[in-house]
């Protein structure tokens, strides 16, 4: 036998990377099921390694059902494969940054939960998103994360808060608030009164 026929038939019995679309997934044990592209061949229960981290410090973000998927087999064995990556395809896209309006760039890292589950098959559509889920973009300018109506932002020198267009601004100027009011439980900065005597003095000025 040909020397180079003999390599190649041996190298195609060994199995390679593949990709495939997850289709189960247990939380509870961070493994996943996965059809197998293109033959559309399910696995049993195989281990979920994307985005973890196990120890002191854990990390823990299983694979949604839909989701493309990169497997990558055990010492070339077909048998014992692992989830060790997903990639973005034509149907579910990198989300835009609700800080920036744009993708993440390079240098960045963008969090955002609530997207719309991907499609289960063929014909099904995205997912609807969650406009009120949390988000978090860290930028080379500053760190910015949300949810909802509520902001947070940290840039060099200055941290702002804002919900439902009430903002506060904390900087070495102080603290400053727009479009809101500063109470306790038993008074509003707003509408407080100092008594005079017999006599009350009026709002606050400035």
């Amino acid at each position: 036998m040909d020397n180079h026929f003999a390599a190649v038939t041996t190298t195609n019995r060994i199995a390679h990377t593949v990709h495939g679309i997850v289709s189960a997934v247990d939380p509870a044990n961070h493994a996943v099921k996965v059809l197998l592209q293109p033959e559309n061949i399910e696995t049993g229960w195989i281990p979920d390694a994307v985005l973890t981290q196990v120890g002191d410090l854990r990390i823990s973000c299983p694979t949604v059902p839909g989701t493309h998927v990169v497997l990558q087999p055990i010492e070339g064995d077909g048998e014992h494969l692992v989830v060790t990556s997903v990639v973005y395809d034509a149907v579910v896209m990198p989300v835009v940054s609700p800080a920036t309006g744009l993708v993440a760039q390079p240098g960045e890292l963008l969090i955002v939960t609530g997207c719309g589950a991907p499609p289960q098959g063929n014909d099904d559509p995205v997912g609807a998103s969650n406009g009120v889920a949390g988000w978090c973009h860290v930028t080379p300018t500053g760190v910015f994360l949300g949810a909802g109506d509520a902001r947070l932002s940290i840039n060099d020198g200055e941290v702002v808060i804002s919900v439902d267009g009430t903002t506060a601004s904390l900087s070495s100027a102080g603290l400053k608030l727009e479009g809101g009011d500063i109470m306790t439980d038993l008074h509003s900065l707003n509408s407080h009164r100092h008594p005079l005597g017999n006599q009350v003095t009026g709002g606050p000025l400035g």
